[in-house]
């Protein structure tokens, strides 16, 4: 019988702390820094020590590890090694790309803090076109053809993600054995999306009047949703997932707080998000919009996704700016001579109307929930909840006369 119990094992998983846990005759539950805890089993064949991963801990139970462990030890005994017998299953069952992907996915859940995003790019852009080929039959042209489909469609980041998660992805093929050659290897960030420059692009208070009319005067392809989402992303300092993937159970708007959770945070730290009255307001009217929906931005198109999607702010941005990907006639240009600007770009002009209200740096940088850097991230846990508040409700009272300006004698916001 081992030393540990259900509870035992529970207990270290909800301590979280990484290490390697005995449960005597070579297994072990392992909790690493990053990704799901998991059974594996130590032994030693041939004098060479070797660790076999049994499954996840949410797969498998106690009482099932132990019993696979006593089945690993008895073929062990037979002087046959369970890591090659696994390689060889393996090897029997991956055949496609997408049979590739599948093997290559359960290595990134361990070793990735965010597994699901080369998953997407994985099922978005890459499967529908190779996903069903064998493996030996992908060529450097295959490649090419992807990386430009997405590269033509306005993406530049998401085409230099594909090339490196195919690089990747053959590769994790040679090291099994499945390939000889990888077809990605030879191209390059400028076969892709090209070199991404890193951006300052902040709005004036003056552009912020003139988009946000720009926004208005268009409602029929700028829907009210989207000026409403780019009002609060230009309030909160948000990342533009965060606030489009939201739920209303998240918000207290009651209380004025939004409980943002920490799996849906790319720093991965939930924080308390002040909201002022103002985007109080809009999420109030936000509220009657989604007609019930448990979203705060439902999707209006059926699609798998039940959330606004991913592409969906920026494309209609690009829109008015007349670049529209995928067609050969580009809408009219409706911003004028105000220089192009992304959705992301609304989050650094929220730190720099921050900065311009007095906001003190470190008060800033927990608005945009950034992690602090050196000593003071380390021995400054405190919240600033209540200095957010007041930053926040500043740069909201700046920005409303521009969002809630009076058109045809209205509010915009009591329409």
């Amino acid at each position: 019988m081992g030393s540990f119990t259900a509870k035992k094992a529970q207990a270290l998983i909800k301590d979280g702390t990484p290490g390697r846990h005995s449960d005597g005759n070579g297994l072990y539950l392992m909790i690493p820094r990053k990704g799901a805890p998991y059974w594996m089993l130590r032994y030693t064949l041939a004098g060479k020590r070797r660790e076999l991963t049994l499954d996840k801990y949410a797969d498998l139970s106690l009482a099932k590890a132990r019993e696979r462990a006593v089945e690993a030890q008895r073929v062990i005994r037979n002087g046959v090694d369970p890591i090659e017998e696994r390689k060889r299953e393996e090897k029997a069952t991956i055949h496609t790309v997408q049979d590739l992907f599948s093997d290559w996915h359960q290595d990134l859940e361990k070793r990735l803090k965010h597994p699901h995003i080369p998953k997407r790019i994985f099922e978005k852009d890459i499967a529908p076109s190779i996903g069903n080929l064998a493996l030996e039959s992908v060529t450097p042209m295959d490649v090419r053809a992807i990386v430009r489909k997405v590269a033509d469609s306005g993406r530049p980041t998401i085409a230099n993600d594909a090339l490196m998660y195919l690089k990747q992805l053959f590769n994790h093929a040679i090291k099994l054995g499945l390939l000889t050659y990888n077809p990605a290897a030879a191209f390059n960030t400028n076969d892709a999306g090209g070199i991404e420059k890193s951006r300052d692009r902040a709005l004036s208070l003056d552009e912020i009047h003139q988009v946000f009319q720009v926004f208005r005067e268009n409602n029929a392809s700028f829907s009210r949703e989207n000026y409403l989402a780019c009002a609060l992303l230009l309030v909160l300092g948000i990342r533009k997932t965060e606030l489009t993937e939201a739920k209303w159970e998240e918000f207290n708007l009651k209380n004025g707080q939004w409980q943002l959770p920490g799996e849906r945070s790319k720093s991965g730290v939930g924080i308390r998000v002040p909201l002022p009255p103002q985007a109080i307001d809009w999420l109030k009217e936000l509220q009657v919009r989604a007609c019930g929906s448990e979203f705060v931005f439902p999707n209006r198109r059926s699609s798998k996704q039940p959330h606004m999607g991913k592409d969906t702010l920026n494309r209609a941005i690009s829109k008015l700016f007349g670049q529209e990907p995928g067609r050969k006639l580009q809408p009219e240009n409706k911003m004028a001579d105000i220089a192009i600007f992304t959705v992301h770009d609304l989050r650094r002009t929220c730190r720099s109307l921050l900065a311009a209200t007095g906001t003190p740096g470190h008060v800033a940088e927990r608005c945009l929930n950034h992690k602090l850097k050196g000593v003071e991230g380390i021995y400054d846990r405190y919240d600033y909840f209540e200095e957010r508040k007041e930053a926040m409700g500043k740069v909201a009272a700046l920005v409303e006369p521009a969002i809630n300006e009076a058109q045809n004698g209205f509010s915009v916001s009591s329409q």
